[in-house]
Parts: C-alpha cells; sequence; structure tokens
C-alpha cells in the first residue's frame, strides 16, 4: 500500500472529525453563544451546503493547479476554517468558520479519490479508494468521541483546536509523501463538464443521493429515536453511534474488497439490503439489541456503497473525472441534507419518531431501481474505455517524486 495513501486517509481523519463531531457539542455551542439549539443546528447546515457548493467550485478553480498542490492548498483550508471555529468571539463567526472548512471536504474527497486510484493497479482502484475513506470512518469510531468527551470536559474549542492540528498533520503528509502529480495534459474545464453528458454518470450520482440519504433519514434522529422509543440513557446514545462507526469501517472494507470484482452486484446487494434493514427499523427499535444490531447494519450497508459508487463515477466519465469525483462527494452531502428534511416532515406531521426509517427505506430503494436501471441501460449500450482515466492521468500513476 502506497504511503500516500496514509496521508490522504489522515486528512479525511480530520475532516470525518470535524463534520460530525459538532452533533455531540450542539448544546455546550449553544450555550457559550446563548442561542437556541435549532439555532446551533445550523452550524450541520451550513457545513452540508458548503461541501455541496465548495465541491464543484473549488475544482474548477483549482483545474489548472496539480493535484497534489490542490489537495495540499484544500489541507490549509480545511485549518484555517478550524481556527477560525475554535477562535469565534460570535455565533455568526464560528458559522462562517464551518463553512470555510466544508468548502474543502467536497474537493479533497473528489480529488483525492482520483489520485488515489491513480497509484496503484487497474484492478485495485476500488481498494485504494476504500483505504482513503478508512480515515472518514475511523473518524466515526474514534475521533467524534474522543472529540466530543474533549469539548464537554475541557471545552469545545480545544476540540476544533485539536482538530486543526490533525489537519496540518494532514497536510504535512500529503506534502511529504504523495508524489509530483502535474495536472494533465489537455484538462480543460469544458472536458471535465462532458463527463455530465454521459447518463451512467448522473445515474450513479442519484444513485449517491438517495443510497447514502437513506442512512442520513435514520441517523439523524438516532438519539430521539433511541432515547425515545427504545429505552436507552442519553449517554449510551454515543457509544451507539461508535456502533454506527464501526459498521462504517466494516461497510468500507466490504465496498473496498468486492467493487472491482462485482460492482454492480455489490451495489444490488447493500442497496437492498439496506432498504429491508431500514423498512424493520421501526419494529427493530422496541427492543435494545435488535436497535444496536441494525444501527451496525446500516452503517455497514450505507458505507459499503461508498467504494463501488466512486469507482463508478470515475470509470464512467472517461478521461475527465477530477469533477465528476468532487461533485459526487457533494451528492452524498446534498443526499444527508435532502433526508434529514424529510425526516424531520415526517416526525413534525406526527408519526413518530420511528417514521424516518421508512423515508430511509424508501430511499435506498429508488436507488436500488436506479443501479437496475443502470445496468440495463450499460447492456443496451457498447462498452466504452473506463476512467483508468487513460492518456490523461499517465502522470498520475507514473509519479515522479519531489
Amino acid at each position: 500500500m502506497p504511503l500516500a495513501l496514509i496521508a490522504l486517509a489522515v486528512g479525511a481523519f480530520g475532516i470525518g472529525t470535524t463534520e460530525f463531531v459538532i452533533m455531540g457539542l450542539l448544546p455546550e455551542i449553544a450555550t457559550d453563544y446563548g442561542v437556541t439549539i435549532p439555532t446551533a443546528g445550523l452550524l450541520v447546515t451550513g457545513y452540508a451546503l458548503g461541501v455541496v457548493i465548495g465541491a464543484p467550485v473549488l475544482t474548477v478553480l483549482g483545474n489548472k493547479v496539480s493535484r497534489k498542490r490542490m489537495l495540499m492548498v484544500l489541507m490549509g483550508l480545511f485549518v484555517l476554517g478550524n481556527v477560525v471555529s475554535a477562535l469565534a468571539p460570535s455565533f455568526g463567526v464560528m458559522l462562517a468558520g464551518r463553512v470555510v472548512a466544508s468548502l474543502a471536504h467536497g474537493s479533497f474527497f473528489g480529488i483525492g479519490s482520483v489520485v488515489a486510484a491513480g497509484l496503484v493497479a487497474p484492478d485495485k482502484k476500488a481498494g485504494a479508494i476504500a483505504t482513503m475513506f478508512t480515515g472518514l470512518t475511523i473518524a466515526n469510531i474514534v475521533g467524534v468521541p474522543l472529540g466530543t468527551f474533549i469539548g464537554q470536559a475541557v471545552g469545545w474549542r480545544t476540540t476544533f483546536a485539536v482538530v486543526a492540528a490533525l489537519g496540518v498533520v494532514g497536510l504535512l503528509g500529503i506534502a511529504r509523501l504523495v508524489p509530483a502529480m502535474p495536472r494533465p495534459e489537455g484538462a480543460r474545464l469544458r472536458g471535465e463538464l462532458t463527463a455530465f453528458r454521459n447518463p451512467q454518470v448522473l445515474l450513479a450520482m442519484a444513485m449517491t443521493v438517495l443510497g447514502f440519504g437513506g442512512v442520513f433519514a435514520a441517523i439523524t434522529y438516532i438519539a430521539p429515536m433511541m432515547t425515545e422509543v427504545t429505552g436507552y440513557s442519553e449517554g449510551a446514545v454515543t457509544w451507539l453511534l461508535v456502533l454506527f462507526g464501526v459498521g462504517m469501517f466494516l461497510g468500507n472494507l466490504l465496498g473496498g474488497r468486492y467493487a472491482d470484482r462485482a460492482l454492480m452486484p455489490l451495489l444490488y446487494a447493500t442497496l437492498g439490503g439496506l432498504a429491508v434493514v431500514l423498512a424493520l427499523f421501526p419494529v427493530l427499535a422496541h427492543d435494545k439489541i435488535l436497535a444496536a444490531v441494525a444501527i451496525l447494519l446500516v452503517g455497514a450497508l450505507g458505507f459499503a456503497t461508498v467504494p463501488p459508487l466512486q469507482k463508478r463515477v470515475l470509470d464512467q466519465a472517461h478521461g475527465a473525472p477530477t469533477l465528476a469525483s468532487a461533485v459526487n462527494i457533494g451528492a452524498f452531502n446534498l443526499g444527508n441534507a435532502l433526508a434529514a428534511w424529510l425526516g424531520g416532515l415526517v416526525i413534525a406531521a406526527g408519526f413518530g419518531y420511528t417514521s424516518p426509517n421508512w423515508v430511509g427505506a424508501a430511499l435506498a430503494a429508488a436507488a436500488l431501481g436506479l443501479a437496475f436501471w443502470s445496468a440495463a441501460l450499460e447492456r443496451r449500450t457498447p462498452a466504452a474505455p473506463t476512467a483508468d482515466t487513460g492518456a490523461a492521468d499517465a502522470a498520475v500513476r507514473t509519479p515522479v517524486l519531489r
């Protein structure tokens, strides 16, 4: 395994920690700034929208910059945002810091996926992408609970200072370990945009929105569901989220291992399994053990879709994968925001705290339908070259160390 993948995973660990740790620190932040919990929740919404906007915009702006240099710029932006959050004198400045940090998120994972895939042989691409995303999954097992503990024990500002320090480590690792990767010859914004004319790229992104949206429909409201319906204490919610993180980690390994061998069958199995588990969750939620198992399975089945969906976008982008890859990362967050909104609607309508699981099941089932549609279209269309990424990425596959 190239050491460069470890550097990318460290960056992913920091980004994953800052994205999710805010959920455990909202009460402390709300108290310090004298705002309500719903107002403090804008720190979550603002981050998600920043990812959706930042992914395509920063990728386009960095179109003339080498991928290694762009990764370093993005990590620098991430560090800056977390430093601003740690020092913010007002809630508005805190929100601005969150948005600044989030702008780096989509482009980092999008460009990082292209870089990771280019560091290994063609039949190892999904595994390399999964290795980078391992940092994100481990963040949910270690970084988020540790960051929550530090924030509650010492102060939430310390948590963001520690995350900023992680970003510095990631930046130095990229500078030292990621090979020099000059911008591919002939790469142009117009060429990158042509990828979106391919219906397979759009279908893969739609699967991303719906499939991962199914996960967040359930997980966004996991705390009230577990305390009000299942009967867990509030303190147990943190460890249930750790269990969700363990599921994400296992699912990421599964997706990375089998996506290179049988990508579409893997998507059929994981999206179908996710739809079934979410459909049963309203019943399973009334038993503590079964609810915990369901949380583990939602994390595993949901995140097992990430490497194959990201690889499918890379494969279908035909020599211009960078922007499509970054936009697909934004699609994950768009799914998160959509699912959280729909889940909130059904709760507000009086269907109870378990009802978002039905929303999640419907979203996952819709993603499964798109997967079958995508495969049917592919069978009727002559095969096109996949994104090794051709000559445009030859420099990525045969890098020269600085």
